[in-house]
């Protein structure tokens, strides 16, 4: 079944990353940095509760990425993998998502911290996130493993 889905989008999201070059692989890394989340007005009544998360999944389009690749060689390895076990946006959907820290909701605005999206993003969805639900005890993370032995972070990549 090859069925289309049509998408709605409910915001959009304001970062300071006008282009890839410069953003981080994963927000997580890149500290000190906020963006916004601008929820279109009539979205707003589902931000009800939101406040008490300290982070959300952002749910988006990549807008601007127009190649499809089944493989593809993520930024820790020179290897090929197969575009179901990296994050690269060239998906044959182009659909993203972030694990961001909310730091403020104010109306239809939430300010977010750990942002790795580019400036004019479509949003497609918010979700809470719940450790309870998330985060999986010993969870294999497959060949990225074994660049974070005993929880050490890569050198390519600089926590700020």
């Amino acid at each position: 079944m090859n069925k289309e889905i049509i998408l709605k989008t409910i915001g959009v999201i304001h970062t300071p990353y006008k282009d890839t070059k410069g953003m981080p692989i994963q927000g997580r890394f890149e500290r000190g940095v906020t963006g916004q989340i601008e929820l279109f007005p009539e979205y707003q009544p589902g931000l009800k509760g939101i406040e008490g998360f300290s982070h959300l999944i952002l749910i988006y389009n990549f807008d601007r990425t127009k190649e499809e690749k089944l493989t593809g060689k993520p930024f820790l390895e020179d290897i090929e993998h197969g575009i179901f076990a990296i994050r690269s946006p060239n998906r044959p959907n182009h659909i993203g998502f972030s694990i961001v820290k909310m730091e403020k909701l104010t109306g239809n605005i939430i300010t977010f911290s750990e942002v790795d999206m580019l400036d004019g993003t479509p949003l497609l969805d918010i979700k809470p996130y719940v450790s309870h639900f998330d985060s999986r005890k010993k969870a294999r993370s497959g060949w990225l493993d074994k660049h974070f032995k005993k929880g050490r972070v890569p050198e390519r990549i600089k926590l700020k």
